[in-house]
């Protein structure tokens, strides 16, 4: 297994706030699946985040609403 680190950032539809953050996961050594990792991105960081800032909206912060750009991954050994 080997550690990569990325770079992300992610809008919500709604709720005007960006997070800009790294995203830590551990892979099988190869090629970073994009698709993949975003969706790892939304459902274990972005979600979370998005849940916190969401006191002045109302409903559930669903996954559909957030955009993830990543801008970078490397292997991390940190």
């Amino acid at each position: 297994m080997t550690t990569y680190i990325a770079h992300f950032t992610a809008g919500h539809r709604i709720i005007p706030t960006e997070q800009n953050s790294i995203f830590i996961w551990q892979q099988e050594s190869g090629e970073v699946d994009i698709t993949l990792l975003v969706n790892k991105i939304k459902r274990e960081s972005a979600l979370h985040f998005y849940s916190l800032v969401a006191d002045n909206y109302e409903g559930e912060v669903q996954l559909d609403d957030i955009d993830i750009t990543v801008h970078e991954t490397l292997p991390f050994s940190g």
